[in-house]
């Protein structure tokens, strides 16, 4: 019998308003009612504002692509990340938007792909070597986590995670993780600004922690920078580029914003794709075993021959659909609108849901299965142009999307080459959504090294 990848329970239809605030702050993924994954749009109130949620491709290409400044980040789930983020790229809106793009885009160009290469790779080097002599059990969120963070910090600042300053970073993240609900309070009561935030013991102070030493490293290489001696990274990349329109460069704040969503965006979201898609590899072990052959046929683990992964890079979007790191988005109608036949009042907050448009029953063959071979049909091709957003889409696609689709299938080749994974029977994860979709209990696998790698 073929395995399905887990999902978590759906609620009942029709809960309350209380209820449902406990529901979503605990995981919004099982707090919403199994009709979602049919729906074109639905519709939720509360007292203060009025929710919709679309699934239809032709309205999100409306508010992603076609009018997105017509509908800006909604201010609602910021709230809880802006004592780590401040006014970092994520959650601007408008012309301050614009400017940090224009200042951050060329620096994840195709051809600064190829420059930050071998970083990425000696990152997953590391991680295959770390792993040695650790056969058995093992949480692999752990894992992907640990080499995802190597990978930001070889790429952004050239050091490795063993650094002490990344190594504080990423255990100091870890902590906010944990202490962070993914909805503040202002999310479903119109707080005002000036009114204090009340955020979950620790929080405030990790956020400043980590701030500070992003602040330490982003003014030692604006020292380097200013001596002539600074690494040809994507720090060094950032900092020196100035806004085409205006002359201006990042300011040690604004950078220090920027560098946080790097590692929240390029750290979290990486380990959080790579760990299930490990897990999908061991329910569904004659892909990994596709995808070890492919790695260890392909040798060659230069820039140029990792666009020749193309099972592994296949099976990674598969995972991507099915476990969207960020499983939901939220726009702001800022006029009056008109979807299928409802009037969406302007404030409307509009939830844009790759999790539920991934599995979307009308528009997805098998949309809960695990089929990589799916993006070669006609379905999955018209799917992938239009019912696809992993990385979201339109103008405020992710800056890093590129960058992704090489780090991830680049390191799941070389672990899958490594090592064989296979479940722990009794461990089923089960999807949670918190800053990310991660597994409640975390993602036990059974590790052990190919007979060619073992010592």
């Amino acid at each position: 019998m073929t395995p399905m990848p887990p999902k978590p329970p759906a609620r009942p239809d029709k809960v309350s308003l209380w209820r449902y605030v406990q529901l979503f702050r605990k995981d919004i993924l099982s707090a919403q009612p199994a009709r979602l994954y049919r729906a074109w749009m639905a519709e939720f109130r509360t007292p203060f504002f009025r929710s919709f949620l679309l699934n239809q491709p032709d309205l999100l290409q409306t508010v992603l692509k076609e009018r997105p400044d017509d509908f800006p980040k909604s201010n609602r789930i910021s709230e809880g990340l802006r004592p780590l983020l401040g006014n970092s790229v994520f959650l601007t809106n408008g012309e301050t938007w614009k400017r940090q793009r224009r200042i951050i885009d060329p620096a994840f160009e195709g051809g600064r792909l190829k420059e930050t290469f071998p970083a990425m790779r000696a990152a997953a080097e590391a991680a295959v070597e770390r792993l040695k002599g650790q056969a058995g059990e093992i949480e692999i969120e752990a894992v992907t986590s640990h080499v995802a963070a190597d990978v930001i910090f070889r790429t952004l600042f050239s050091i490795p995670i063993e650094h002490e300053v990344a190594a504080e970073v990423f255990a100091r993240f870890r902590d906010y993780q944990r202490s962070q609900p993914i909805l503040n309070l202002a999310a479903f009561v119109p707080v005002p600004r000036w009114v204090p935030r009340f955020f979950r013991k620790g929080t405030r102070e990790n956020a400043a922690r980590i701030r500070a030493l992003i602040t330490r490293l982003t003014d030692e290489r604006a020292a380097q920078i200013a001596a002539g001696t600074a690494p040809l990274d994507l720090a060094t990349k950032i900092m020196t580029t100035r806004d085409p329109e205006t002359g201006e460069s990042f300011t040690t704040e604004e950078m220090v914003d920027q560098v946080a969503i790097f590692f929240l965006a390029g750290h979290e979201t990486s380990a959080s794709a790579l760990a299930w898609t490990l897990y999908l590899m061991a329910i569904f072990p004659e892909w990994q075993e596709k995808i070890a052959a492919e790695a260890a046929a392909l040798g060659d683990t230069s820039f140029a021959a990792v666009s020749r992964l193309r099972i592994s890079r296949d099976v990674f979007r598969e995972a991507l659909r099915l476990y969207p790191p960020v499983p939901m988005m939220v726009r702001e109608a800022t006029c009056p609108e008109h979807f299928r036949d409802r009037n969406v009042p302007k404030g409307s907050q509009l939830v844009l849901s790759p999790w539920h448009l991934h599995r979307h029953e009308r528009l997805w063959d098998n949309p809960d299965g695990f089929d990589p071979a799916r993006w070669e049909t006609e379905n999955g091709k018209t799917c992938q142009r239009e019912a696809y957003m992993p990385f979201s889409a339109g103008a405020r696609v992710c800056t890093g999307a590129g960058f992704a689709m090489v780090e991830g299938p680049l390191i799941l080749s070389m672990l899958l080459r490594h090592y064989r994974v296979t479940p722990v029977e009794g461990k089923e994860p089960v999807p949670v959504a918190h800053l990310t979709v991660r597994a409640k209990d975390g993602i036990w696998l059974r590790l052990e090294p190919r007979a060619h790698c073992k010592d």
